[in-house]
């Protein structure tokens, strides 16, 4: 790959991506290109740039969502590295316990096995395998796509060091007594059997029925009438609660029921949670499986029983119901109830039912044992709650949130948190460094202990839970860099400058890094020995949360709508860098992507027109030779500091790509990725391509007696504004400008100066000379003459080919610019003839700005009511604008107020305006004379 780099390249007729982009990504991954080593101590203080990849999981396939996350954070690492700064991405992809075993776990049920039926050590082994096979297949697409990230610290969550660094973690928040057992009702997944987070749970709207069933009184005095959705779980029922304020069940408070199909007896209770409006105002208490009861059982002291087995089967000796799925179950026990006349009334009622995101079956809450991380509690060794750090983090600005809205949200979630459940019913994953002896005692220990450390008993099992997965990917902003050694990594690189993540995981992810890095970290010294202060404990000091990808008519894409798009099947047909361009140039904070394959069309569209762009730079670059024209270096670099010598169009162009230059800065600094791409696009596209390579055209003379001087200012100034212009749409298009920028230094006699484009310069303001005589102004002024005569051309039916005269009327400031400058109307608006005159024009064929007067002069059949009707229209849009700015200009309040510079620029728009009205007018009465 080298040598064939290092050789003159004459570009292809036509721009193939798919010939291009495979053997970049490949080039740049085999050249560790973007590598960063383990830093010395002189280098820890430089500028640095790090970021970690939101790991996928590893199970995982690219999907637009990935690809939007990915391209955002390559745009901006690109940006910093070119810009100077050590920029560290790191790669890598979580275990994802649930989603992995379940795949093996399918793939055992096809050759007739279970994991129940290998054992736990041999499902291990089969997991392992699985993932050494199948695992990097998203990585594998990572690659394919270019991400510059450092692949020589790509990490996996069960990694030897980082599984030491999870149980590290875990021993030493057990320590401070932060980590604890208990029981808690969780989200239960029956199919897989274990507890999942909220984010795996999925909430689907369906149509239920709402149950009123009779519980007589014990006393035979009455009954009283409860309303639920789960008749099922009455079998678990311990009481029955009304609210205190409820008149109606008033006199029956502290009563006893009789609980049907049961045989027990449950008292009735006042808690505010039971709301009068609410089916019949009586609420059944069933606290092993409502995280509502589990609330009200324990305010009230009330037992906790179980009915449900960990397959969602009751589980009842005794009981006909015993055995029976809950659905089942539910199916007999309203009959049963009907057939006893207790069931009062059934009726539709639409409910939001939680169901697992990983199975698919509804979640059944569930009382069970579990692993809690107190999160605002105090550690025993003092100092603030896991909590209270991580809400002074964001409230003291040392974390800053784009969107802004996303602060308050996190604020709101923080300060109402509970204890999060970190255990999880898996065999795959960071078995929890815990062991239970018979007397019940818990050893949690950093070693495999061999006895008790309380009873001393050699009895003893390790805990079958594993960690949830979202417990060691928080850990990861400080575990990747070799906590809990105090590496030269973790000096160097934490905390990281940015986390680019999307909105869904701000509270699984997002905050549990805040809280556990902002713990951790503030008990880790500063590379220079002082104590760590809490700025320097965030795991990172931005978060920038993007959008989803819609698809093109904004409806969120899903399987069942058959709308997902796969973006490999995109990145085929239009490239890599057409989809990502898409994706930069609608990616702004706190917006939502309507992705279109018609705007990835016109995209690849513009990477057609910089590909034929630079074969026409190629073509102009061997003619030079051939008249004995060579440019270095040197000449290129000092082309865009010193426009001096250089044309109009030439001092412009460069003024344009500093000003070009300045917007993305901004716009990137902001993570407004589509002002950047919008400013890159009208530059290459509009100024450098429609504008710039017409016009000079008009200077790459070769022939024999032409002015070779002015040949070679204009195509160095050529030359390096379209290589400072392939570095500013490096990060965005990498592909293409890569192939470009190898092929362009070899075509002018250069050495390809550096490996990639990626480790060049990046454009900046202060790179190029100052527009100080004006040229972008002027140019501008050109601009708007060369249009108006097109457009004169077009209405009075010029044929195209056909150069016609034209007459100006104009100061004289004007008069001289464009004089100057006749051959630009000459090439570009097809002009043989311009003539100064010194009267206002008007009438057919005339067109009037503030700055000037343009007519083309063409016989031609005028439509008289044609042009009578277009004046009219012009004379109202005028005259609206004048009667706007006298109303302004009127209000004594306004000019009392108003800045006098608002001022000035209404009365010049105003005296603009007033000059257009006079103008249209008279060519009006001139026609009206006619």
């Amino acid at each position: 790959m080298s040598d064939e780099i290092s050789k003159p390249n004459e570009l292809p007729k036509a721009y193939d991506p798919s010939t291009i982009e495979q053997r970049w990504a490949e080039y740049w991954v085999n050249e560790r290109l973007f590598d960063v080593p383990s830093p010395n101590d002189t280098q820890i203080d430089e500028k640095k740039f790090t970021m970690l990849l939101p790991p996928p999981n590893v199970t995982g396939r690219l999907h637009m969502g990935h690809m939007l996350n990915q391209a955002e954070m390559d745009i901006l690492t690109r940006w910093h590295r070119m810009s100077g700064d050590i920029s560290l991405w790191v790669p890598g992809t979580d275990h994802a316990g649930i989603a992995t075993q379940m795949m093996v776990e399918r793939q055992l049920k096809t050759e007739g096995t279970s994991r129940t039926e290998m054992g736990r050590e041999a499902f291990t082994e089969r997991v392992w395998a699985w993932k050494k096979e199948y695992g990097g297949a998203i990585t594998d697409q990572m690659r394919r796509l270019g991400a510059s990230v450092d692949w020589s610290r790509e990490y996996f969550t069960m990694d030897d060091g980082l599984s030491v660094a999870v149980k590290e973690a875990f021993v030493r928040l057990y320590e401070q007594g932060l980590i604890y057992r208990g029981a808690y009702i969780v989200n239960w997944d029956p199919q897989i059997q274990t507890a999942v987070s909220d984010l795996e749970v999925e909430s689907e709207e369906r149509m239920g029925k709402l149950y009123h069933v009779r519980y007589p009184l014990a006393d035979g005095t009455g009954s009283i009438v409860i309303a639920t959705t789960r008749p099922e779980t009455m079998l678990g029922d311990v009481a029955v609660v009304v609210n205190p304020e409820d008149e109606r069940y008033t006199s029956l408070v502290g009563k006893i029921v009789a609980l049907p199909l049961t045989g027990r007896e449950i008292p009735i209770l006042a808690d505010e949670w039971a709301k009068p409006e609410f089916g019949t105002g009586a609420v059944k208490v069933t606290p092993a499986h409502d995280p509502n009861d589990f609330a009200i059982g324990q305010r009230h002291g009330l037992p906790q029983p179980s009915i449900f087995d960990t397959t969602a089967h009751i589980t009842l000796a005794g009981s006909p119901y015993d055995g029976m799925e809950r659905f089942a179950a539910r199916e007999k026990i309203v009959a049963d109830l009907d057939a006893l006349g207790l069931l009062v009334e059934v009726k539709d009622h639409p409910m939001t039912v939680p169901v697992s995101q990983r199975s698919g079956v509804v979640i059944e809450p569930r009382l069970s044992m579990q692993w809690f991380l107190a999160v605002n509690k105090t550690p025993a060794s003092g100092g603030d709650s896991v909590a209270a750090k991580a809400i002074a983090a964001v409230r003291d600005g040392h974390i800053r949130f784009t969107p802004e809205q996303y602060r308050k949200t996190y604020d709101e979630w923080m300060k109402n948190i509970y204890d999060w459940c970190i255990s999880r019913q898996l065999w795959w994953g960071h078995r929890i460094p815990a062991w239970h002896c018979s007397a019940g005692h818990i050893t949690v220990s950093r070693e495999t202990p061999t006895a008790c450390g309380t009873c001393g008993s050699a009895a003893i099992t390790q805990e079958t839970d594993v960690l949830d997965t979202w417990f060691s990917s928080g850990l990861l902003p400080f575990t990747v860099f070799g906590w809990p050694d105090a590496t030269k990594d973790l000096a160097a690189f934490y905390p990281t400058e940015l986390l680019v993540t999307g909105f869904d995981i701000l509270f699984f992810w997002v905050a549990r890094m805040i809280m556990l890095g902002t713990h951790f970290m503030m008990d880790v010294p500063m590379p220079d020995g002082s104590a760590r202060k809490l700025a320097d404990a965030v795991p990172f000091k931005e978060v920038y949360i993007h959008g989803l990808v819609r698809d093109a008519d904004r409806q969120k894409m899903s399987k069942t709508k058959g709308n997902v798009i796969n973006p490999i099947d995109i990145i085929e047909r239009f490239g890599t860098d057409a989809v990502r361009f898409t994706l930069a140039s609608m990616a702004s904070p706190g917006t939502d992507i309507a992705f279109s394959e018609a705007r990835t069309e016109g995209y690849r569209a513009f990477a057609n027109k910089i590909w034929n762009s630079a074969r026409f730079l190629f073509m102009n670059v061997e003619r030079a030779k051939e008249a004995g024209i060579s440019i270095d270096a040197k000449q290129l670099k000092k082309a865009l500091r010193s426009t001096e010598h250089s044309r109009l169009e030439g001092r412009w162009i460069v003024a344009r790509l500093a000003a070009t230059s300045a917007v993305v800065d901004e716009a990137l600094k902001e993570y407004r990725f589509d002002e950047a791409a919008h400013a890159i696009y009208q530059f290459f596209w509009g100024d450098f391509c429609d504008w710039y390579l017409e016009i000079v055209k008009l200077r790459l003379n070769f022939d024999e007696g032409a002015d070779l001087e002015a040949t070679t200012v204009a195509l160095t100034t050529l030359l390096a504004v379209f290589e400072g212009a392939l570095r500013l749409l490096n990060p965005f298009m990498p592909f293409i400008t890569e192939e470009i920028w190898h092929a362009f230094w070899p075509q002018i006699g250069l050495p390809v100066p550096l490996k990639s484009i990626a480790l060049a310069h990046y454009p900046e303001f202060m790179d190029f000379a100052r527009d100080t005589d004006g040229s972008v102004t002027a140019m501008i002024l050109m601009q708007e003459m060369i249009v108006a005569v097109r457009g004169l051309r077009k209405e009075m039916g010029v044929p195209e080919k056909e150069a016609a005269p034209v007459r100006v009327f104009a100061d004289n400031r004007v008069v001289a610019l464009v004089d100057a400058n006749t051959d630009l109307l000459r090439r570009l608006a097809r002009v043989n003839e311009v003539e100064f005159v010194s009267a206002t024009l008007t009438g057919n064929g005339s067109r009037s700005t503030a700055e000037f007067d343009v007519q083309v002069v063409y016989e031609r059949v005028i439509d008289v009511v044609a042009e009578r009707e277009k004046l009219t229209k012009d004379l109202a849009k005028y005259q609206k604008g004048l009667d706007a700015a006298q109303k302004q200009l009127g209000n004594e309040g306004f000019m009392a107020r108003a800045p006098e510079h608002i001022v000035a620029g209404l009365r010049k728009q105003f005296a603009e305006t007033q000059m257009l009205f006079d103008k249209a007018k008279a060519a009006l009465d001139e026609l009206s004379a006619e």
